[in-house]
């Protein structure tokens, strides 16, 4: 995972060759007052050009007379997020970073889809009296100057960019209808996110040579809200539980470093959807990668002095005991030998 990451986002760019456009769908949409509207964030390439890109970073403004609701990345054709979409309510801002591996080229020939998605964003039209709504008949979603497309070419080009805004025409009223699209998705989506595996990784150049897990899927309905993790404790013995035994879920993100450093818990990554669907992953590390933790350590020390102790006791009731019977014998020795009964029938 970080050396993809590194290949796709860390690599200097060097000169702007061919074109990229980054465009948002639909251009010109309609929205009535409190009703909302989806809009996609798409991409395309000169594919007469051969060109294929592999990363966008992207800052999208938008105009304080329309509010955003939510980022969908169910539809995205990217794997990888470097950073997840973010709401900045403040500047009035969305960003997010992300990329395909392999690169993308375009639209595959023979596939009627215009499958060139990398996210959807969800507006909605405050009304007049609610929220503080604007007056205004318009709003406006673009991408920011400092938005970047990279080329799939292993240097980290800079493709020469050209994008489009939306502008939203904003109805004066309310519809006879409330129209949100993007809560009725939320409602009939009980599709869990796809399976996924989770993968254990060890790298001397990160995490200070800790171990990490890395983990991805997606969800095609409502998207990805975000992953958890927890390390359950693994018994040992049957008498020892090593980790806690109310081992709670940590909301995080891949790559994530490992609580449990001698890998005796068993790893579980739960993936939840925006509608609350749910899949969860499970790793449990191998006997041969396991080692002893600093917890194990004290257990053990301080099971090893119980057993030194316990011994010692015994020892020391043992000897007593031994003592007692010798200075007994005597005793009844020299009872014998002074008694002059004893001695006159001897």
């Amino acid at each position: 995972m970080l050396r993809i990451l590194l290949g796709l986002f860390l690599l200097l760019p060097s000169s702007f060759v061919s074109a990229a456009t980054l465009y948002i769908d639909p251009p010109f949409p309609t929205v009535s007052r409190s009703d909302s509207v989806t809009l996609s964030v798409r991409v395309d390439t000169d594919e007469a050009a051969g060109e294929c890109i592999n990363a966008v970073d992207a800052v999208i403004n938008y105009d304080a007379s329309i509010q955003p609701v939510d980022v969908s990345l169910g539809d995205s054709i990217f794997s990888v997020w470097v950073e997840a979409p973010k709401i900045n309510p403040e500047n009035r801002t969305i960003t997010f970073a992300g990329g395909i591996p392999n690169g993308y080229c375009g639209r595959i020939e023979g596939d009627p889809r215009l499958s060139n998605i990398i996210a959807k964003v969800v507006f909605r039209s405050p009304g007049l009296q609610i929220g503080g709504g604007s007056d205004a008949n318009t709003a406006r979603v673009s991408f920011a100057p400092e938005t970047q497309v990279f080329l799939n070419d292993g240097m980290g080009t800079l493709a020469a960019l050209t994008t489009y805004p939306s502008v939203i025409t904003l109805e004066r009223t309310p519809g006879q209808t409330v129209t949100d699209t993007w809560r009725e998705s939320v409602a009939n989506d009980v599709t869990p996110p796809q399976e996924f595996s989770i993968g254990l990784e060890r790298d001397t150049l990160a995490f200070d040579g800790n171990y990490f897990i890395v983990f991805s899927t997606t969800d095609k309905e409502t998207g990805i809200s975000h992953y958890e993790v927890m390390e359950e404790p693994t018994s040992e013995f049957g008498s020892f539980t090593w980790g806690r035994a109310d081992a709670p879920w940590v909301e995080t993100r891949s790559p994530y470093v490992l609580q449990d450093q001698s890998l005796n818990s068993t790893i579980r990554v739960r993936a939840l959807d925006k509608a609350g669907n749910e899949y969860i992953a499970t790793y449990i590390p191998e006997e041969s990668q396991r080692s002893l933790s600093n917890e194990q350590r004290i257990v053990y020390a301080g099971l090893a002095v119980l057993v030194i102790l316990i011994l010692s006791v015994i020892g020391g009731i043992w000897y007593w005991i031994r003592r007692r019977k010798h200075h007994k014998v005597e005793t009844e020795r020299e009872v014998e030998s002074t008694d002059p009964v004893i001695t006159s029938i001897q």
